[in-house]
């Protein structure tokens, strides 16, 4: 069972009072009566990188969960204090070996209900060599129409995002 941001959170971190369930925003929130503090759960940020190389796209094959034995782009969240173009500079270099040039935005994908935002950035590589990383078994490259099985629920959505800006059918 996991915890929500809102179930965490027992006691005040300012007073240390226990903490009550408020409605707040059309929402039941954490709330303090004595400090007369309402919680906010931030979503946590993580970043993608869609990488093209030579027509196809960059993809690894991951060691750990979720989605353990699939394959996605290099990815990982982003640090405090880290800007997002430099977490998704270090999540390539991590995870596949590659310095790139990130070329633009793809979007910001989220779920409703799930704690992560994903921005996703297009990329051309400038240097490195393919290598697998610590959490993956293997990078390869991959035609659109020849894709392996992905590991997230955004991965086809970010494949056919780029496929109709290519012109690609998808």
């Amino acid at each position: 069972m996991s915890l929500s941001f809102d179930d965490s959170i027992r006691f005040c971190p300012h007073c240390g009072r226990p903490i009550q369930r408020r409605h707040v925003a059309g929402r039941l929130r954490p709330h303090c009566p004595d400090c007369q503090v309402t919680f906010f759960a931030d979503p946590k940020l993580a970043v993608a990188v869609l990488i093209v190389q030579q027509g196809k796209v960059v993809l690894q094959r991951r060691t750990i969960d979720p989605g353990l034995g699939r394959w996605t782009f290099p990815s990982g969240f982003v640090e405090r204090g880290e800007r997002v173009e430099d977490a998704a500079l270090r999540e390539v270099r991590e995870e596949v070996g590659l310095e790139v040039k990130l070329t633009r935005l793809l979007g910001l994908y989220s779920t409703p209900g799930h704690p992560v935002v994903l921005a996703v950035y297009l990329a051309e590589p400038i240097g490195g060599r393919l290598a697998a990383g610590d959490e993956t078994d293997d990078v390869a490259l991959f035609a659109a129409d020849e894709l392996p099985e992905l590991a997230f629920e955004h991965d086809e959505e970010i494949i056919r995002a780029w496929l109709s800006e290519t012109g690609q059918p998808p």
